[in-house]
């Protein structure tokens, strides 16, 4: 709901943060641990310079935090949602999430209150900062359960009209997902390949789900992300080496004259790739003014090639990758510098050439970071999609065998500790004072959502489904619905 009140959000939150300057109190007014944890997070997702000294007040003469907050529950979630947006070397947020986390599992555990209890566990699982919250909304719906008093009443109505009003906008715009997928007809030349709108169009939904208003963009974004899943399977499932390096080749040179070296199988989906991108570029070009046809085809380049090492890594078996290695070109693999170059194109950035070069380099490390955590996740449950039977590298693998002696528990636990520290880095990029930008922030924000996504996305089940997803997206975009509209995700 915050979207809709920007504005005296921003103007409370500068209320709050004069006062470090006006109270020597280095808690901008505020006491509690619940307050001044809510308001450290607050703060710093909006930009402002905030040190999380501030709870060292929280602290005793030991240097640890005093006992006393062992029981103040609520303190201790803020505590934990605080610490969701730290940077690289503040250890005092990651002795705050130690401290929090150990206490709110034992608390939860012994909580006769089931439902108290339960909406804790959620917390950990789910934290503000790294979940999409408008996904949440049930969550949220259900915590006011009848509030009829007050504040509560008419704010609970509103998420509700809210909510469905955006769902009848996400529905709308899956059905030209959809409708322009079967146009294409793709999937009935290459059978093996996934035929997933739905999942597709959940990723774009999701990143650009914090303004309703964007549902040309929403449908443009999800055009580039089909065709990264289409190429992939043509790479995993379809093509032999020596073809993949001929579709490669053409995909570098962006030429429809190009079609004409390539295999059969592979003629539409190529020809279908230029039509869509050139006319994604087309259309940025007549809303704003600047045609990054250049930019784009380069990454879908990068892409191809960085499937193409690979196809050779794990067809032959004669090299293999150092852990390193793999990640660096396991995140260009992922596709995530594809979307989010799109993206910052749709969205209207970039200006001259040079101007969208310069801002998506100040961006690379944010990009890069977002690419480490699908990659890093995507491994880490070494999950295939259901409907994949291609090979894949896993990052562990590579790790262990570069770490001799190194148990997987032990890896696991290390990528673990390796997405977290992309996850500080991220926050960095968006939120440290110094590369703090308004102008970018919508974009910033809309590559979070990206990240956020990601555990959805790859938290697989025994079964190799995804429940929590699919409980989403039946929430967002299938109810009331008939149930013949659901798909695989």
């Amino acid at each position: 709901m915050g979207r809709h009140y920007q504005e005296e959000i921003h103007t409370i939150l500068a209320q709050y943060y004069a006062k470090k300057t006006g109270d020597s109190d280095t808690t901008y007014g505020c006491y509690s641990l619940h307050d001044v944890s809510l308001l450290f997070r607050l703060l710093r997702q909006q930009g402002y310079d905030v040190s999380p000294e501030v709870f060292n007040n929280f602290k005793g003469e030991n240097g640890k935090f005093r006992g006393e907050l062992r029981q103040d529950i609520t303190g201790l979630l803020e505590l934990y949602e605080a610490k969701q947006l730290s940077f690289e070397g503040e250890k005092i947020l990651d002795e705050a999430e130690d401290f929090s986390t150990k206490l709110l599992h034992r608390y939860s555990a012994d909580c006769k209150n089931r439902t108290f209890a339960n909406r804790i566990i959620t917390r950990l699982t789910h934290p503000c900062h790294k979940t999409i919250t408008r996904l949440t909304e049930k969550n949220f719906l259900t915590d006011f359960g009848t509030a009829n008093n007050g504040w509560e009443k008419p704010l609970k109505e509103l998420a509700e009209v809210d909510f469905l009003v955006g769902k009848s906008v996400y529905q709308e715009e899956l059905l030209q997902v959809s409708k322009w997928w079967d146009g294409l007809g793709l999937t009935r030349e290459l059978k093996l390949a996934r035929n997933q709108p739905l999942k597709w169009y959940t990723w774009s939904m999701a990143i650009l789900i914090n303004d309703i208003r964007l549902s040309k963009q929403r449908i443009e974004l999800t055009k580039s992300i089909a065709f990264i899943y289409l190429i992939d399977d043509i790479f995993d499932l379809y093509g032999t080496p020596d073809e993949l390096a001929i579709f490669t080749e053409a995909v570098d040179k962006w030429d429809y004259a190009a079609i004409d070296k390539l295999p059969e199988y592979m003629k539409m989906s190529y020809k279908a790739l230029l039509d869509t991108i050139n006319e994604i570029a087309r259309m940025i070009f007549e809303k704003h003014g600047h045609n990054p046809i250049n930019t784009l085809k380069e990454t879908w380049a990068s892409l191809c090639k960085a499937f193409l090492v690979e196809g050779k890594w794990f067809a032959d078996g004669e090299y293999l990758p150092s852990a390193e290695e793999y990640l660096s070109n396991g995140k260009v693999s992922s596709g995530v510098h594809v979307v989010l170059v799109h993206l910052f194109y749709i969205l209207g950035f970039g200006g001259t050439h040079n101007q969208g070069a310069i801002l998506l380099e100040q961006n690379s490390t944010l990009i890069s970071s977002v690419a480490a955590i699908l990659r890093l996740s995507d491994d880490f449950g070494n999950a295939k999609d259901e409907q994949q039977n291609g090979k894949d590298g896993s990052y562990i693998e590579y790790y262990m065998r570069d770490n001799h002696g190194v148990s997987f528990k032990q890896a696991r636990e290390h990528v673990i500790n390796m997405i977290a520290s992309e996850w500080k880095l991220l926050n960095k990029e968006c939120f440290d004072v110094n590369h703090y930008s308004p102008t970018l922030s919508f974009y910033r924000e809309a590559c979070l959502n990206l990240a956020r996504m990601v555990p959805l996305m790859y938290s697989y089940d025994d079964n190799q489904k995804l429940p929590i997803l699919e409980e989403y997206v039946d929430l967002m975009l299938l109810k009331p619905k008939s149930s013949e509209h659901h798909m695989h995700i």
